[in-house]
């Protein structure tokens, strides 16, 4: 469906979320290392950077406990300001300023110390807290944009699998960009498909793929995600045949496919329970039996003067 709010003079705003948990890409079954990857990943963002001199770029870490800015930082240069860098006549300067934070922030998160196997054990890397970030970015460039020709989108590039304790962050984040008009774009690398990534892609009209071949992600950034808001209304981009839909129950954070909903503020469970945890809600309602406590209960309401069953008590055996 042809989007009639972008326009071909619109500048682009990207922010890339890029999980870098050590645990997955140092895994033995990795078929691509994480240096490997950000040879692919710089290139995509220097592409990006070149399609329009207005284009802005940026470039969160989703890391094991932290989420931070790669790109811009704090310590930045205002544009035009006077201080003297290290300059290569054989780069771009903007190339060289984007792609010596991005590996410099990197290096500095990979020296600090491990994660421990019990924060391992807790989730994957903060998706939920990088899109968080990415939103309050975006927000903050839309209102210093005052004619209104900037167009955001986040891309998530992402190894780990689900983390169930995410889902009500990021179910959150999920309904801020569509309110927002912000699409998710997400590529899964390998690995099982990310069901709640999946479903931020599915409700944002982002675009969510896992390449069959990792070593060729290069060629799936630039012709599935380079594209801006404007240009994919005239191309035909991959799209999902199924999206998962399940949720994760809001008392043991397990992903669920059948459970019981809160009919006031929709809270998930997985199992009964006769007060809401999230509202306070009490029911009025029990749930069902077993089949073998219902026919007994009825056959008693039947015939009320027939004496109950007893168990045999050990004092009246001869």
């Amino acid at each position: 469906m042809k989007d009639s709010t972008t326009n071909e003079d619109d500048s682009n705003l990207l922010v890339i979320v890029i999980d870098t948990n050590p645990f997955e890409w140092e895994h033995p079954s990795a078929p691509l290392k994480l240096n490997e990857a950000l040879k692919h990943i710089l290139a995509f963002m220097n592409a990006h950077l070149a399609g329009r001199h207005d284009n802005r770029l940026a470039v969160i870490a989703s890391h094991v406990g932290v989420s931070k800015f790669l790109y811009p930082t704090l310590n930045e240069p205002a544009p035009g300001s006077k201080v003297q860098m290290k300059k290569d006549a054989n780069v771009y300067q903007v190339f060289k300023v984007v792609n010596d934070a991005v590996l410099s922030g990197i290096a500095k998160l990979l020296q600090d110390p491990r994660p421990t196997l019990e924060e391992k054990e807790l989730g994957s890397s903060k998706i939920a807290a990088s899109l968080s970030l990415g939103l309050c970015y975006i927000n903050q460039a839309l209102k210093a944009d005052g004619m209104g020709h900037l167009k955001p989108r986040i891309l998530v590039l992402t190894v780990s699998p689900d983390s169930s304790s995410d889902y009500i962050p990021i179910m959150n984040c999920i309904f801020s960009a569509q309110k927002a008009n912000i699409p998710i774009d997400v590529c899964k690398i390998w690995g099982e498909d990310a069901v709640f990534l999946q479903q931020a892609a599915h409700i944002t009209e982002g675009i969510y793929l896992r390449p069959n071949d990792p070593h060729g992600l290069l060629q799936i950034l630039m012709f599935s995600f380079l594209p801006d808001m404007f240009s994919r209304n005239y191309l035909y981009l991959p799209g999902q045949d199924e999206v998962d839909f399940r949720a994760a129950c809001f008392c043991h954070k397990k992903i669920v496919d059948i459970g019981y909903v809160c009919s006031v503020c929709l809270s998930i469970f997985c199992g009964f329970s006769p007060v809401c945890s999230t509202c306070r809600t009490k029911f009025a309602f029990q749930p069902l039996l077993p089949s073998a406590k219902r026919l007994g209960a009825k056959a008693v309401a039947s015939n009320p003067g027939s004496p109950r069953p007893s168990t045999p008590d050990s004092r009246n055996v001869a």
